[in-house]
């Protein structure tokens, strides 16, 4: 009951009351009328955030579906202009895979009556020993089969740079041989296009055995192309097969090769350069060559740069379009002769207009290095904005009383008496030493330079200060089981390969340690190093003290987008020599030595250089070690490098592939574990893939390690550490004298700053200095064990060498090594 004189309160209505439809008054319209007034006209409604939603997500499906349509129209296209009317022929190479197999059989099968085809003779790549041009009229296709040769690596690799489809010649029963084996490893590293396998002499066995050979071939293909087809070619019916195979099959793309656009030389002719004097006779030593080819990749810029692999980076000056020397025709005669090479700046054949020439204003420079000027590093008259900001610094330095004879910089590491007292009292409790001076550091100055102002006698050069570093490791003969060695194996080239693996071995036992000098104070022998807090996060300016070489090379602001930006232009462009189109480039200031490579046979391989990529700047290849290298690799060893269509010769660093901001060089390049290699050369835009060979001393290439291209980034920070060790004297609850890591005062004052570490894990500090014989007092988290090794590390910024050089000679025949001894059987004292 509610009380007296309260009013009761009334009943309001929730959300789910029940609404009754009005009283229709008769003052309504009918539907009828409704629609009649609108005249079909239907009012907006409001969409729902459901509603919103799903035609999002629709939206958002059709467009997928759209650009997968797109793409797959493109792709499609491509694959029917292929070898037709509309496109370039089909290139083919045929590589032998066994020194058994002869390619040149397969070859002449090709050329056979039964297959149909017009034979050009005369349009394959001059100077070649077996190239020539097919044209089916039955399948409207045209192919140029070329035969490198087979024992020349860099002949291999440039023709699978720009080939069409690799047709592989197996033998019937074995497959490869280890140099195929060897050859099919830098193909799929480089990037393997579209291929065929074939076989021959499995119709010449007996019937019962046909099947048996194919199941065994078959089974060992299998391990290197899981959905590969092999073909038998034994008839000019197996080659009609091939060759419809060929025609038909999906192509895969290589990125680093769409983008760009490139050819294969058929033709070429070299015309001197002449005196300006009017003397007639040559100026420069050299000249302009003409070459002639079918346009692949993307349009060609006469503008732009021209990379000739293995010879360098040239200028176009035009661009002419000889008639097409490979017309598909109903009717020909089906073997078509030879004629004589015509020069192409005669004019002997009529049909030869000028496309496009070269405009000096905007023709891209051969500048590869920036210029430096000498006045740069010169220190300029301080601002008055500087001086006001140094004198308020002035103002507020703290005042303290340090001992007589410290410098500015060891000032810097004393502490409050408050702070100094409060920590003697808990060290002392439990230690029993004699009192001597204590100075404790302070946690958030351990990271700070220990040797970034020293003195600046004893720089000397990067190669000298290596050699001191490295530990130096006895190289006397084996005392374990004797190793055999074959007769021909030169001693001193054993006796080196003997010094490296005890190195590396030395290495992986001792990571980075080294010893402190007895003759030279440690200050001064490790003066360019530094101690770090955490490695992971304490800061490390990468624009502080750069060598001079950084002078000389280009940096992007930001590479990524730039990378982009010039990516997504190469595949738009529609201006220049289109891609099919039959050209003559006319190359600028060319060396002879040019057509003299191409007048022995080897390929000639030209690609048109993307913006910038002709400058040079520190490039970053992310590589793994290959299975067949056993040999170890020492960083800023001079190497051989494939990158993309380049080839060149440089001194790279090994660094850890971590995404901190601080990378740690590696002495070795690590089998298993993938490494960074940094070097000076041009700049490429990935991706493209890396190939990384080693010379030995008879001019063979090793396959030491493969991989791709992953940045191009000046200010990538790759530190080199050196541990420093040191043997407990005595032990204490909480701390231990230390030696052996030091040899003086001084050096121990030096490096109080640094942070200690141990073996086992316990972390401390220099408290002071016992006596003048290297002796310290150190203090550690936790108590110390007698067999553990106390640890100082110390970090330096390094660098690539400046050694590129972009002439690589030429392999020799590639001859198998023999593996060398394991590293447990090496006597390491």
């Amino acid at each position: 009951m509610a009380a007296g004189g309260e009013q009761q309160q009334a009943h309001r209505p929730g959300t789910y009351k029940q609404k009754n439809k009005q009283h229709k008054h008769g003052k309504h319209r009918t539907k009828g009328e409704i629609g009649r007034e609108n005249k079909g006209r239907v009012a907006v409604m409001a969409l729902t955030k459901k509603q919103r939603r799903e035609t999002r997500k629709m939206d958002r499906r059709n467009k997928a579906n759209q650009l997968r349509r797109n793409k797959k129209d493109l792709v499609l296209t491509e694959k029917r202009k292929l070898g037709s009317r509309d496109g370039p022929p089909h290139l083919v190479a045929v590589i032998a895979l066994h020194a058994e197999v002869d390619a040149g059989a397969v070859t002449k099968i090709l050329r056979g009556e039964g297959v149909g085809g017009v034979v050009h003779e005369d349009q394959g790549v001059t100077g070649a020993k077996d190239s020539f041009g097919l044209v089916l009229p039955r399948f409207k296709q045209r192919f140029i089969f070329y035969r490198p040769d087979t024992a020349d690596l860099h002949a291999l690799l440039d023709v699978a740079k720009i080939a069409d489809s690799l047709v592989f010649v197996l033998e019937s029963t074995e497959g490869w041989d280890s140099y195929g084996e060897y050859c099919l490893s830098c193909f799929f590293a480089q990037g393997l296009p579209s291929h065929a396998l074939v076989c021959q002499g499995v119709a010449d066995l007996a019937v019962k055995k046909r099947s048996e050979s194919r199941r065994v071939l078959s089974r060992l293909v299998e391990s290197h192309f899981p959905d590969a087809r092999l073909f038998p070619v034994d008839s000019e019916q197996d080659a009609t097969l091939l060759l419809r195979h060929l025609s038909a099959q999906k192509q895969r793309r290589l990125g680093f090769r769409s983008r760009r656009s490139h050819l294969l030389a058929q033709r070429a002719t070299y015309i001197p350069n002449t005196s300006q004097n009017g003397g007639g006779g040559p100026a420069t030593g050299l000249g302009t060559l003409c070459v002639s080819g079918y346009i692949r990749g993307s349009p060609l810029q006469v503008n732009r740069l021209v990379h000739i692999t293995g010879h360098g980076d040239f200028q176009l000056s035009q661009i002419d379009a000889p008639a097409d020397p490979l017309p598909i025709v109903t009717a020909a005669p089906r073997l078509v002769k030879p004629v004589r090479d015509v020069e192409m700046m005669d004019g002997g054949d009529g049909d030869v207009r000028v496309l496009m020439k070269a405009d000096p204003e905007k023709r891209e420079s051969l500048q590869a290095e920036a210029e430096v000027d000498p006045m740069d590093g010169e220190q300029t008259w301080p601002t008055e904005a500087e001086l006001e900001e140094a004198e308020e610094a002035r103002k507020k330095r703290r005042v303290m009383k340090v001992p007589k004879g410290t410098s500015d910089y060891q000032a810097t590491w004393i502490i409050d008496n408050a702070e100094q007292e409060e920590d003697d009292d808990d060290v002392d409790s439990c230690d029993d030493d004699d009192g001597m001076m204590e100075d404790e550091m302070d946690g958030d100055n351990e990271s700070q330079d220990a040797g970034s102002e020293c003195a600046s006698e004893g720089d000397d050069d990067d190669e000298k200060e290596e050699e001191e570093e490295e530990e130096e490791i006895s190289s006397t003969g084996c005392t374990g089981a004797d190793q055999k060695y074959d007769e021909g194996l030169d001693e001193a080239e054993e006796g080196e390969g003997l010094r490296r693996y005890r190195e590396a071995r030395a290495n992986e036992m001792f990571p980075d340690e080294v010893d402190t000098p007895l003759d030279v104070p440690a200050k001064t022998r490790f003066q360019k190093y530094r101690g770090l807090k955490s490695f992971r996060s304490s800061p490390w300016d990468p624009l502080e003290n750069l060598p001079p070489d950084y002078s000389r090379i280009y940096q992007f602001q930001n590479f990524e987008r730039m990378r982009r930006r010039i990516l997504a232009d190469a595949t738009s462009e529609e201006e220049g020599a289109m891609v099919c189109w039959y050209v003559t480039l006319h190359i600028v200031d060319v060396p002879p030595s040019v057509m003299e490579s191409f007048q022995t046979g080897k390929p000639l391989v030209l690609v048109s250089l993307l913006p910038h990529e002709q400058k040079m700047s520190v490039m970053h290849m992310l590589v793994r070690q290959h299975p067949s290298n056993t040999e170890p690799v020492k960083t800023k060893e001079d190497l051989v490098f494939q990158c993309g269509f380049r080839r060149f010769r440089a001194s790279a660093i090994f660094s850890q592939h971590t995404s901190a901001d601080k990378h740690k060089m590696e002495r070795f390049l690590r089998p298993g574990a993938p490494t960074v290699m940094s070097v000076y050369a041009p700049i490429t835009f990935p991706t493209a893939g890396v190939l990384v060979f080693k010379q030995r001393d008879n001019g063979m290439q090793d396959l030491v390690a493969t991989g791709t291209l992953l940045s191009c980034n000046p200010q990538r920070v790759v530190l080199k550490r050196i541990v420093l060790s040191g043997h407990p004297f005595k032990i204490n609850r909480r701390s231990a004298v230390v030696r052996y890591m030091f040899f003086n005062r001084d050096d121990i004052l030096w490096f109080k700053p640094v942070e200690l570490r141990t073996k086992w894990g316990r972390r401390g500090h220099i408290k002071e200095a016992l006596g003048t014989h290297g002796h310290m007092k150190c203090v550690f988290d936790n108590q110390l064990r007698s067999q553990d090794t106390v640890l100082m590390n110390l970090y330096k910024r390094v660098y690539p060498h400046w050694t590129y050089d972009p002439y690589v000679p030429a392999p020799l025949p590639w001859v198998k090594r023999e593996p060398p001894p394991a590293l447990c059987d090496i006597d390491m004292e």
